[in-house]
Order: structure tokens, then C-alpha cells, then sequence
């Protein structure tokens, strides 16, 4: 799932690649695309994109009259950006803005399975904290000055996916970063977050006498949970060079290199209170679910990416895909299985027919021996036979 080093790469590959070019027209929204029709028409235009935690700002410049308009994408699981020949648009393309050359090529909001949207505007989603990226003193600030929230009761695992406070990680990130500290995942956030904020008032007190050339370097070899929250994405970004051509073919092998602890053989693993996986070595602490058994990834042989799969073709499997396509169904999977366990299995045809059976037969005095209807009907009629011959 994109995650903040992938939208800054998302704005930074933007920026590179149609820095240079000239559009022109209108946004060309596909039928299932989640988000609005764009109102933007212009005879020339560029685009800009910037990038804040978890969201993309991309800004349409008129090169003459007219008004500039904003959206503002999430990505959700797999969305991205790809510039390519507008006559060969890559699959599941939702949003396509088409350049003044001949031929014309395309930039397109590619989102395989569709959790990725668009809003018009200029404007930040609310609620959503300071950029780990971008905004590093404010974001410190903003977790530090409100320990108090009951969003840090929550296990330090689960606090870190909290946008308000943590915009920008998400799941890989936040195993990566606690792993590195060697904490436990299911701590309560507020226990290591309060201890941080004491060792940084002893740390300063202790260093006051220090060049600043030897506090920088005290504070690189000791970083606490809040730096790593900055640096640990930064790191992403840097090794992810290749990320500027999505399509680079060493881009997947140079991130699961990286990866310390995320999917990494040897690692336990446990769902969290809100389901999602967290990856970790050692104990997971206090706070964690109960009646799971952590699990350790063991270490086997790498999938083969362009391996040909078998397909597969029954009837349950086409229809579990079906459903997989469409974000409506996911977002209700949870009620949908509830309501599958309260329905009882439906009868089979032979029992409905006996019922109909004997609800159509007249009432009589004395009980009738109940009819089975099953495979030794078939006996019975042979056993008739026998006994009608002379």
C-alpha cells in the first residue's frame, strides 16, 4: 500500500517528468473512477504536484486566461501515476490529463483495485496531522504536546497508523521503525512516548555543554521513535530512486532489500485490534490481542513476478474476484458474512418435496409411518418386483 515516500516519489515523478510538457483539454474521468468530473478546460496548460503524508496535490496552470484548479488524490492500495502514449493508456487508468504533442501522450491516476480517489480543491484533508516528510518539527510537536489524547491508550502499533498524529506511515513503515528500536509492538503509546519526552529533557541537559557537531552526531547514533518516523520514510525515498519510473524493473527488488523486519523470514507476526498485520521480533507486549498465537514467516524459495499462474476457473473463485474488484462489496464483507451465518442452509430438493408432499395429503386418525425419501428407494422398488413374481 503507498505509503509517504510513495506519494513524495508519486509528486516527484510528476514534477520530473511532465515538468517540460504542455497540456491541453479537459481530465478524461473513466466510467468507475472515484472521484468527480474535473471542470477544468484549457487551451495549454502545465502541471504540478505536491505531496503531504498520505495525499497528492496536483495543481492544473493555465498558460493563459482561465482559473487553475486543484485535486487532491489518496492513493488508497494501489494508486499511482504513469505518463504514457495516450493511444496505448495503461489498464485501470481513471484519470487522464493528455498533452498538446503529436502524438499526444497521457498522464493517468492508475488505481488497480480502486480504493484510490480524487477531490477537487486545493485543501488538505482535515484531521490529518503535520507530515512526517515534510514537516518534522511540527509533527514532533503535535505528538508531544497532546500525550494526553485517548488515541495513545492504544498499543504503540496501532497509535502509529494514526493520521492525525503519524500522517504518512502506514504498515511496512511502522514495523520497520520499531524494529530498529526494539520495541515491543502491543506497548501502550503513551509508556514510550512519555519516556521519550524525559530522555529528550535529560539529553539536553546533559549536552548543553556540546559543540553542535557532537550533538548531531549523539543524535544520529541514538534516534528516538519520532525521528525514525522521519528518517526511516526518508530512507525510502533515497533508495527508491527508481521509483521515478514506475515501471523501472529493480524498483520491487531494491524495496524488499531494504526491508528489515516487513515480511522478512524469521519475523513473528499478529493481527492487530484493527486486523491489519504487524511484523516484529521478540515479544510483542502487554497490549496484545489475545487468543492469537504469534506467527514466524519462514524462509522459502522467491515468487517468480512473470512465473505464468494457473487459472482458475470454478465458479467460487470467479465470483470471489468479482467481489474483489468492487470496493462497495469490500467495505460491507464483515455485515455480508454476519448475515451468511444467520441464514440457514437451504433444504435439498428430495425434502422439500416430501414436505410438499405431506402438506398436500389429507389429515387422518391414525399417524403414517414417515416416508424416507433417499437412495434406497430404489432397492424398495426391486424388492417389489421379487415379490410379485410367481
Amino acid at each position: 500500500m503507498p505509503e509517504g515516500p510513495e506519494l513524495a516519489l508519486a509528486g516527484r515523478y510528476i514534477n520530473e517528468a511532465c515538468g517540460g510538457l504542455v497540456f491541453c483539454g479537459g481530465a478524461e474521468r473513466s466510467a468507475v473512477g472515484r472521484g468527480p468530473e474535473v471542470p477544468f478546460r484549457s487551451e495549454a496548460y502545465r502541471l504540478g504536484a505536491a505531496a503531504r503524508g498520505k495525499e497528492l496535490r496536483l495543481r492544473l496552470e493555465p498558460l493563459g486566461p482561465g482559473r487553475p484548479q486543484a485535486l487532491v488524490f489518496r492513493f488508497g492500495m494501489s494508486g499511482g501515476f504513469r505518463l504514457r502514449p495516450a493511444a496505448a493508456p495503461p489498464r485501470h487508468a481513471h484519470l487522464r490529463f493528455l498533452t498538446r504533442e503529436s502524438p499526444p501522450r497521457a498522464l493517468c491516476f492508475v488505481d488497480a483495485r480502486r480504493f484510490g480517489s480524487w477531490r477537487l480543491g486545493d485543501a488538505w484533508q482535515p484531521g490529518r496531522g503535520p507530515c512526517v516528510l515534510t514537516e518534522y518539527r511540527a509533527f514532533r510537536e503535535n505528538v508531544l504536546k497532546n500525550l494526553d489524547d485517548k488515541a495513545f491508550d492504544k498499543p504503540i502499533c496501532e497509535a502509529l497508523l494514526n493520521q492525525k498524529y503519524f500522517n504518512g506511515i502506514g504498515n511496512y513503515l511502522r514495523a520497520e521503525i520499531l524494529y530498529r528500536l526494539k520495541i515491543p509492538p502491543f506497548e501502550k503509546a503513551r509508556t514510550v512516548l512519555e519516556a521519550l519526552k524525559h530522555q529528550e529533557q535529560a539529553r539536553r541537559k546533559k549536552n548543553s555543554s556540546l559543540t553542535l557537531s557532537k550533538k548531531l552526531k549523539l543524535k544520529r547514533d541514538n534516534p528516538d521513535l519520532l525521528e525514525l518516523c522521519h528518517t526511516v520514510p526518508m530512507e525510502v525515498v533515497a533508495a527508491e530512486k527508481n521509483l521515478l519510473d514506475p515501471d523501472h524493473a529493480d524498483n520491487h527488488t531494491a524495496f524488499k532489500n531494504w526491508l528489515q523486519c516487513y515480511g522478512v523470514p524469521g519475523m513473528s507476526s499478529l493481527r492487530d485490534h484493527n486486523g491489519r498485520t504487524i511484523w516484529f521480533q521478540g515479544e510483542p507486549g502487554p497490549m496484545a490481542p489475545r487468543g492469537q498465537t504469534s506467527r514466524k514467516k519462514r524462509a522459502g524459495p522467491k515468487a517468480d513476478p512473470d512465473a505464468p499462474t494457473a487459472e482458475v476457473t470454478t465458479r467460487a473463485s470467479k465470483r470471489r474476484s468479482r467481489r474483489a474488484e468492487n470496493p462497495a462489496t469490500l467495505a460491507v464483507k464483515k455485515e455480508e458474512e454476519e448475515e451468511e451465518e444467520a441464514v440457514p442452509e437451504p433444504p435439498r430438493k428430495g425434502r422439500a418435496r416430501a414436505r410438499r408432499a405431506a402438506a398436500a395429503a389429507p389429515a387422518s386418525s391414525e399417524p403414517e409411518a414417515p416416508v424416507k425419501v433417499t437412495r434406497r428407494r430404489a432397492s424398495a422398488h426391486k424388492g417389489a418386483g421379487e415379490a410379485a413374481r410367481p
